[in-house]
């Protein structure tokens, strides 16, 4: 009987940590705040800006606004509207630019990554997704990785990171 007990307690203890993984619904609750931005443009020159990330809509929306402010693309300008889909389950990501770009991304977790990946389209006879990568998550800063696979996800190239530093 004492074996039983001791059994029921370690399975109830069990279920209470049956997930370590936190509320879905923040996963990218690290990325709120506002950000310097700076990467690598080559030759020993680099570009950097501003990310403000805010939340929205009685805090079930992330609003990203980007704005690059030195660098071979000063004056470039982003925004995005993250949320996580009631009906869907998933991450949802739509991005517009000041260059007419648009993104329709879906978000995932791969441990402590975070990524919004874009719907498979076809180029050159080549099936092509880019993604976004959040990685090496501090309290004070990350990197974020856009990337591009034409394999099916089999190899991923860089195409472009920028490394987030908080703001003071």
């Amino acid at each position: 009987m004492r074996r039983f007990k001791s059994l029921l307690i370690l399975i109830a203890m069990a279920s209470m940590n049956v997930s370590a993984e936190p509320d879905v619904n923040k996963w990218f609750d690290f990325w709120v705040g506002k950000w310097n931005v700076s990467w690598d443009e080559g030759g020993g020159k680099r570009g950097s800006g501003t990310n403000t990330i805010t939340k929205i809509l009685d805090g079930t929306v992330i609003q990203e606004v980007f704005v690059i402010t030195d660098g071979q693309q000063k004056g470039f300008k982003g925004m995005s509207h993250s949320v996580f889909g009631a009906a869907s389950k998933q991450w949802h990501q739509a991005w517009v630019d000041n260059q007419g770009g648009y993104y329709n991304l879906v978000g995932e977790r791969d441990g402590d990554v975070r990524i919004f990946k874009t719907l498979p389209r076809t180029s050159e006879g080549k099936q092509i997704v880019q993604r976004m990568v959040f990685k090496n998550i501090t309290k004070d800063s990350f990197v974020w990785d856009w990337e591009k696979t034409e394999d099916g996800g089999k190899t991923w190239k860089l195409e472009w990171r920028i490394d987030y530093k908080k703001a003071s």
